[in-house]
């Protein structure tokens, strides 16, 4: 048996990549940004501050799909908005052993945090666009809720604790 498929969702600014990283270093496996599996095209949209239409992430949920169903034997923590449901099913569709971490926080806290970034390519600008897409995880979706209003370290000791892997 492999090691776990995560995807750390949530909007941009939550953390994502941060957090996927530490939770992949304490699970003991890989971790890959979904963002480094969008076509050029898609990356040029948003860094002109035009959010992308659902035609143009389809394409690319596959490929995160795939991603995490070709590491099944490893296990793999993917970051990876999965702002609406549909967009996680899509993911599950491919890899359905997948578990989701959905970081949440406020839009002050957010947009602190993505006015203090300038490696990124999602402006600002942009955060209200995915707070409105925002879909949160239904009862029936293999996932859980974690607040990170807190320490980075207590944000993935929750996270951890909710995808309740011994290692």
């Amino acid at each position: 048996m492999g090691g776990p498929l995560v995807v750390v969702m949530g909007v941009s600014g939550s953390g994502k990549s941060t957090t996927g990283v530490l939770i992949a270093d304490r699970l003991g496996i890989p971790f890959a940004d979904a963002d480094d599996l969008h076509p050029l095209e898609n990356v040029r949209k948003m860094a002109a501050g035009t959010p992308l239409e659902d035609a143009d992430r389809w394409p690319w949920l596959a490929l995160v799909g795939k991603a995490l169903a070709d590491a099944s034997d490893t296990g793999l923590v993917m970051a990876c908005s999965a702002l609406k449901r549909a967009y996680r099913d899509a993911i599950l569709a491919e890899a359905p052993g997948v578990r989701f971490v959905l970081l949440h926080g406020t839009r002050e806290v957010l947009g602190l945090r993505m006015e203090g970034r300038t490696d990124h390519f999602m402006p600002a600008s942009l955060l209200d666009s995915q707070f409105a897409l925002l879909e949160e995880l239904d009862a029936d979706e293999p996932g859980f809720v974690v607040d990170i209003d807190a320490t980075v370290d207590q944000v993935v000791d929750d996270a951890v604790a909710g995808l309740g892997v011994v290692r």
